[in-house]
């Protein structure tokens, strides 16, 4: 918290407490005018050359146009994407540290304790969009369906190795919801990001990768052969491919939208300021193009909405990992 009243704490050095509690708020709202004063940090918690962090990169520039100073990104790849916790926690509430917000940075205080919440400690600025998941194996696999699967993890238990984005990521929550119900034994195999666990799985290092839609350069190009999607809806992309509801798992539907926040404190006009620049990047052809790619759209949320997203988002995720037998009791 110390790092958080600095410059008030300054400014009273200088006129004096008395003078210094009236004068500080004014001088606060004179720094949010004059806001962004130097180049922005955005940390992304994943590895640079991955989905997220491609279309992060181009929204970050599209961004700092706006905003007059270039938005610059910092990977914090690691622990299924939640280290941006901690880095927005540590930060000054001023604006020149945001951070991407993945539906897992939500999910960590209810599996385990962490040294920050992020419904007190993060103010959300934007939803930008979200991936949906899916099923990919080497495209020389003898697994031809999710059937072909499943009869082979049942035949050979504990042979099955499965990768994600880490432990407590949605790609293995998916994973193991549908598993345990068919009493499948696997292997998990946590990855920092999508890039390391798809070439994996076209080396045939692992067997099956469940991923967000940043497996879809890999689909295309025949390395990847996909299975099955955790969306409500077919893929107009590869509409061939079955949904997992489709194959009977009727509540097997597993989405992570995402956005842009920064430490809790910030005057309002910084927030509306971000806001208004990544919107304005949301919606710029470069970034659509290269959502495109990854079978993604945009899914804007403004402040308010999506500060009671991720309330929302918090109180289903607590049900589901209650289900799952993944969550950490609640205190009394």
């Amino acid at each position: 918290m110390q790092a958080r009243s600095f410059h008030c704490w300054s400014r009273r050095a200088v006129l004096g407490a008395a003078a210094g509690l009236v004068a500080c708020p004014a001088w606060a709202r004179a720094q949010a005018t004059a806001f962004p004063s130097r180049p922005i940090t955005l940390v992304v918690p994943w590895p640079a050359g991955g989905q997220t962090d491609i279309t992060m990169r181009i929204l970050a520039e599209l961004a700092g146009r706006s905003l007059g100073q270039p938005v610059v990104v910092e990977n914090r790849p690691g622990a299924a994407g939640t280290l941006v916790g901690a880095a927005l926690r540590a930060a000054a509430p001023d604006g020149h540290v945001i951070g991407q917000l993945p539906v897992t940075l939500y999910r960590a205080p209810l599996q385990r304790k962490v040294p920050w919440d992020p419904l007190r400690d993060i103010t959300p600025v934007i939803q930008v969009s979200g991936v949906t998941f899916g099923i990919v194996v080497p495209a020389d696999s003898a697994f031809r369906s999710f059937a072909d699967l499943l009869a082979w993890g049942r035949e050979r238990s504990g042979r099955l190795s499965v990768g994600s984005t880490g432990i407590g990521s949605t790609a293995h929550l998916a994973m193991e919801d549908v598993l345990s119900r068919e009493g499948v034994s696997y292997v998990h195999v946590p990855y920092k990001g999508t890039a390391d666990q798809m070439l994996a799985v076209a080396g045939h290092t692992l067997m099956v990768g469940v991923n967000s839609t940043g497996f879809a350069p890999y689909v295309e190009s025949g390395r990847l052969r996909l299975l099955a999607v955790f969306d409500a809806q077919r893929s107009r992309r590869w509409p061939q491919v079955p949904t997992m509801r489709e194959l009977g798992y009727a509540d097997a539907v597993y989405t992570s939208p995402y956005g842009i926040g920064l430490p809790a404190g910030a005057d309002p006009m910084v927030v509306r300021k971000l806001h208004d620049a990544f919107k304005a990047a949301m919606f710029d052809p470069l970034h659509l193009r290269e959502l495109a790619k990854y079978d993604q759209e945009p899914e804007y949320l403004d402040s308010a909405d999506y500060g009671r997203f991720v309330h929302e988002v918090t109180a289903r995720e607590r049900v589901l990992l209650a289900r799952l037998g993944l969550g950490m009791p609640r205190p009394d």
